[in-house]
Parts: C-alpha cells; sequence; structure tokens
C-alpha cells in the first residue's frame, strides 16, 4: 500500500488556498480540504485543486440519518474527489449507505473512511463528556471493527491507535492518522500525537499534516522534511 503525506489546507478563503499551493512548484502534495474551507469556498475550490493535479481528501465528517448521507456521498463524488469520510458513531447502516452512495455509474468511487475519536479527544473528556465508559483504545478499536463491517476502506485515528487498528483489522484496512508533529514543535490543541518517524513506525499510512506545514516559515521545506521523515 502507498503512504503520503496529506496537508490539511485549513484556510478560510480559495484565494488564500491556491496562493499557497503554488509555492509548490516541484510537488503535486495531496491536499486535505476540511470545513472552513469548503464552507468558505464551496465546491469550486474542490474543482480547482483538481485541476492542477492535486489528489483530494475531502474532510467533511458526515454524521447524519442514513438516507441524507447517502445522498450527500453521491454529490461529493461527482467532484472526483479521491477520498472523503463520515463520524464512525453514526453506526454501519449510516456508513454503508455512504458507500452506497459514492458509487458512480462507471462503478470507481473514492476511498471511504470513518472518523473514530478526534486528536483532541483525550480519553478523561470521551468518558465524563461523551459518556462512553471504555477505554479510548477499545473504543476506536470497535469503531473500525464497525467501520470494516460496513464495507469502508480504512479509518482516521490518532497515530497512537494505527498499530491497534492493524492488529484487529489487518494491514490492508488504511490508517490515516492527523495529530502530527515534529518532535521540536508546538502540540497546539492537539492531544494524542506523534513524529512523522514514529508514526511511520506504528502503522500510519497516511499522516495529515497542517500547521507544521501550513504555518511554517518555509512551508515546501517544512513539506519536505515530513515526507523524508515518513516515508524515507
Amino acid at each position: 500500500m502507498a503512504k503520503d503525506v496529506i496537508i490539511a489546507c485549513d484556510f478560510s478563503s480559495a484565494e488564500k488556498t491556491l496562493d499557497f499551493l503554488d509555492l509548490f512548484t516541484g510537488h503535486k502534495p495531496f491536499v486535505k480540504i476540511g470545513m472552513e474551507l469548503y464552507y468558505a469556498a464551496g465546491p469550486e475550490i474542490v474543482r480547482q485543486i483538481k485541476q492542477r493535479g492535486h489528489k483530494i481528501f475531502l474532510d467533511l465528517k458526515l454524521h447524519d440519518i442514513p438516507n441524507t448521507v447517502h445522498k450527500a456521498m453521491k454529490v461529493l463524488s461527482s467532484l472526483n474527489i479521491d477520498m472523503t469520510n463520515v463520524h464512525a458513531a453514526g453506526t454501519i447502516e449510516m456508513m454503508k449507505a455512504a458507500m452506497e452512495g459514492l458509487v458512480r455509474e462507471d462503478g470507481t468511487r473514492p476511498l471511504l473512511i470513518a472518523v473514530t475519536q478526534l486528536t483532541s479527544t483525550s480519553e478523561q473528556r470521551m468518558q465524563d463528556e461523551l459518556l462512553i465508559h471504555a477505554s479510548i483504545q477499545d473504543t476506536v478499536a470497535q469503531y473500525a471493527h464497525n467501520a470494516q463491517m460496513a464495507g469502508l476502506d480504512g479509518v482516521v485515528c490518532s497515530p497512537l491507535e494505527a498499530s491497534l487498528v492493524k492488529t484487529n483489522c489487518g494491514n490492508n484496512f488504511i490508517t490515516v492518522t492527523p495529530g502530527i508533529r515534529f518532535a521540536d514543535a508546538a502540540k497546539d490543541d492537539q492531544v494524542r500525537i506523534t513524529t512523522p518517524a514514529k508514526a511511520r513506525e506504528i502503522g500510519s499510512d497516511y499522516i495529515v499534516v497542517g500547521r507544521p506545514i501550513t504555518a511554517a516559515q518555509d512551508p515546501v521545506a517544512a513539506y519536505e522534511r515530513c515526507l523524508h521523515e515518513f516515508l524515507e
């Protein structure tokens, strides 16, 4: 399975995003479009970035009744994205509906993954505020199992749980891991984090990196550092 670094383009406008991508004259990085950018610029920014030759992970974390998610996924799939996601908490039925909605008329579809627990969520918060009284490891493992039962390709999880997911779901089940920071960088609002090199060691297939690249003094150099530490 090919591994890659995905840059989280969490910008507030299409102009800022395209200006940022203009820096990468020697690369065509895999790009994540999240809620901030999609809500600001709409589906047109997806089309523009695809026209530039980038792969796109559309990170909108759909979580609704199965029928609504099915219809929404049909729309998103038409944007020719490469990967998208739902919340695993939406149940197996909802995830199956999402998968059905993604399949295009020619039989192709984007990769579909499910969010387990956000990397900003600690076990204590999960238990105290969400009233999920299992451990965070057991919760992630169950959500990953449900996603696999629904036919999904993988999950979004903390890099700290990537090895657990692989053990329970097999090496071909994709792990997409945010919460990546360089050893000499600030944690920001992330809790369950690790470095690109450690993420590689413990089973991440794709790492999602935002501020360590987008807020760097030299974003291209930071991206190349990520590639080197994660892939080499």
